[in-house]
């Protein structure tokens, strides 16, 4: 009943970016800052994160009641919703890659989740560096729903805390001189990533019990939209995410959030069946795709635009069964 169904076509199309991001770049070669689809396949994870906030706070904003119970089953729900799709991606993923694994360390951290709280560049399934940071903010979620209900000035004094961090980031610990790929542990640090989520469970706050008029929600999509193509950056993906640039992509994508949050646009049903059910199936998409795209590769020889189209149906395809007989059957145990 809670479901925000606009918010899962925004998953959805995510999600889908982010495959057709990575299959691009393993096909043909990297991307610079200037390419449009390369910035949306970076802060789509971005927006991921904003929506994990704003979609928890709005579910739990009535109803946690911060009692063993409460807290006992919201734990539950978490893990049979991350853990099993996880682990199955981690497994195919060692298995796939032949690559050695440390049992008593890097793999019984991702096992258990806890690379994300401790090492949080240790990961076997690619992505998963993202959910490893879910876990963390995740672990927290409860803590600041409390105090947002019951300690509005520690509320805001951890939210400025977060966002001093988020600068610190993009000005000091991030260097705009060196490649992102050189510094990728320092960016997908969950320090980094935090103040996302945090502006989710904000937005939620604001703007769950008011009305806005769907004009003003599409001007404010169209807005971050336009925003995130035309701002003028060049050169390595490091200047998405540094500095004044990182400022304005991160408010463009809160923009999209709030837009579609409160976007009361009706689709013809096809359209809306389609979007939601690729969004539903976003986790599947976005662990799974790096698998099937080294799957096809390793084992079908085929053209380079065979192979692209081909990879890409195929893990569409596979995503939705497994959301409908896999992660949707974990997701009513949970209940």
């Amino acid at each position: 009943m809670n479901r925000l169904h606009n918010l899962d076509y925004v998953r959805g199309v995510g999600a889908f970016i982010v495959m057709i991001c990575h299959y691009l770049i393993w096909t043909y070669g990297e991307f610079n800052s200037s390419d449009h689809l390369i910035r949306f396949g970076l802060y789509g994870v971005a927006v991921f994160f904003i929506l994990s906030g704003l979609t928890l706070y709005h579910v739990y904003e009535k109803n946690f009641s911060f009692n063993r119970l409460a807290i006992v089953l919201f734990i539950k729900k978490r893990i049979l919703r991350i853990f099993p799709l996880l682990w199955l991606a981690t497994f195919l993923s060692i298995l796939i890659s032949g690559k050695k694994v440390n049992l008593l360390s890097d793999f019984f951290l991702n096992l258990s989740g806890l690379f994300g709280f401790i090492k949080w560049d240790t990961y076997y399934a690619t992505g998963a560096w993202s959910i490893g940071n879910e876990l963390v903010f995740y672990s927290f979620f409860p803590i600041l729903l409390f105090l947002l209900k019951k300690c509005i000035p520690l509320f805001f004094t951890i939210s400025v805390l977060l966002f001093v961090v988020f600068i610190f980031f993009s000005y000091n610990v991030l260097d705009s001189s060196v490649t992102l790929t050189s510094q990728w542990k320092n960016y997908i640090n969950p320090l980094n990533q935090s103040f996302y989520f945090l502006c989710g469970i904000i937005i939620g706050r604001i703007f769950k019990h008011k009305e806005l008029r769907s004009i003003y929600s599409v001007l404010l999509i169209l807005i971050g939209t336009i925003t995130i193509l035309l701002l003028p950056v060049k050169g390595d993906l490091i200047h998405l995410v540094t500095g004044t640039n990182r400022l304005v992509f991160t408010i463009s994508s809160i923009l999209l959030c709030v837009g579609f949050y409160k976007l009361k646009l009706k689709f013809p049903n096809l359209i809306n069946k389609t979007l939601t059910l690729i969004g539903e199936s976003s986790y599947s998409i976005y662990l799974l795709h790096p698998i099937i795209f080294d799957l096809i590769k390793q084992n079908f020889k085929l053209p380079l635009s065979i192979r692209l189209i081909s990879t890409v149906l195929t893990t569409l395809i596979l995503s939705v069964l497994i959301y409908q007989y896999f992660e949707k059957y974990l997701i009513k145990k949970s209940v």
